[in-house]
């Protein structure tokens, strides 16, 4: 008597569990709590009882031209995540068109995904520098060899490292179709903190 074959998503579920991907996802969800929250306090904070934000972000603005600004966002998205994209967030909320400029930042954040990719495709080619960063990042590169595109997914929508998610995915040469779908998740990152921050700073 033959096997019943499983449907392809409860092996896959299979295949998550066993693999540990819950548990880290569960693990980046509990650690994104604490700093998210963080931050919110500190602006609702810093808000009423320091500097009203609105009026430093003014400052910003009229001090530093919105090219500049950008510029500095997608260097910081392409390599690392250097700084925090709530920050550029916030200052979206007093330009002339909060909408339009929140927008150009998912876009920026995107394309950051896309070089951070690229880069690492172009380190896998100079095997000295691979080397090295395959040591630094080991533990990124068998997470992206085990989950491919949930992990990038996770990378996009969570306060997760995504530009070392993208770099890693670029060193295994993870699909580029597949790759590129993934990361469009990070619109949706924008999306969700774009209303809780501009909430903040009502």
């Amino acid at each position: 008597m033959s096997r019943v074959k499983k449907p392809k998503y409860k092996l896959l579920h299979q295949y998550y569990k066993y693999t540990g991907f819950y548990s880290f996802i569960w693990q980046g969800v509990k650690g994104a709590i604490l700093p998210t929250a963080i931050i919110v306090a500190i602006l609702f904070y810093v808000n009423y009882k320091v500097i009203n934000l609105n009026d430093a972000i003014v400052y910003i603005t009229q001090n530093f031209s919105d090219f500049f600004i950008f510029g500095v966002f997608l260097a910081s998205e392409s390599v690392l995540g250097l700084i925090p994209p709530d920050i550029f967030i916030a200052w979206t909320k007093n330009t002339d068109s909060p909408l339009l400029y929140l927008s150009i930042l998912a876009i920026l954040s995107y394309l950051g995904g896309v070089i951070a990719y690229f880069m690492g495709m172009a380190i896998a080619a100079i095997p000295s520098i691979n080397h090295y960063l395959y040591g630094k990042m080991t533990k990124h590169i068998i997470n992206m060899q085990k989950w491919g595109g949930f992990l990038i997914a996770v990378g996009a929508l969570l306060p997760l490292p995504f530009a070392i998610a993208c770099l890693a995915a670029g060193m295994i040469n993870y699909s580029r179709k597949h790759f590129f779908l993934f990361a469009l998740l990070r619109f949706f990152r924008f999306i969700i903190y774009g209303f809780v921050i501009y909430s903040a700073l009502s």
